[in-house]
């Protein structure tokens, strides 16, 4: 283990476990149609990457960089799209595919987005919720785990752009990030 993290929170074969399980729900869901996976950079390249494997239908993925925390460790409130996506959405089944669900704030204005752009449905699909942190409401089809209001790392997910290549959801220790 990293000794920068206090402890293992979700471990690599729990992960695995339920990115499993994600995928084959998503092909039963969308079984007959073609959806788009969308990626909110850079925090969901590595559960997208695994849930796609997971999948058995044919697909497109597109990728997006929103953002609404700048270097620090608490949101800023203000969301602003960074990459947009390079498809036409209209008419499509778009599942986006999210590390982390916390306050909210990104993925509520990310979602009101995509939805003025016509899609044919638009899912949200996240590995971790994080409920007690919520300030804008969102719903997920499907959510991995929820977990308690701690700075986690690994799996995509960073601290000052380290720690997105930990096979395991970790706890950061607070003298790391100052908390």
């Amino acid at each position: 283990m990293n000794p920068d993290i206090e402890s293992i929170l979700i471990s690599e074969e729990e992960l695995g476990a339920k990115v499993r399980e994600m995928g084959e729900e998503i092909t039963r869901r969308y079984a007959g149609r073609e959806p788009l996976f969308v990626g909110v950079l850079k925090g969901s390249f590595v559960f997208m990457a695994d849930v796609l494997r997971c999948i058995d239908l044919p697909c497109s993925v597109d990728f997006m960089a929103v953002s609404s925390y700048g270097a620090g460790t608490e949101s800023s409130g203000r969301v602003r799209i960074d990459k947009d996506l390079g498809h036409d959405i209209k008419g499509r089944d778009v599942v986006i595919l999210e590390d982390i669900l916390d306050s909210g704030t990104t993925l509520h204005y990310l979602l009101k987005v995509l939805a003025e752009r016509g899609p044919a449905s638009l899912a949200v699909y996240t590995l971790l919720d994080k409920p007690a942190r919520r300030k804008k409401e969102v719903k997920a089809e499907m959510t991995g785990f929820t977990i308690p209001d701690a700075f986690v790392v690994g799996y995509g997910l960073d601290y000052d752009e380290k720690y997105r290549n930990l096979p395991y959801i970790g706890v950061l220790r607070p003298e790391v990030y100052g908390g």
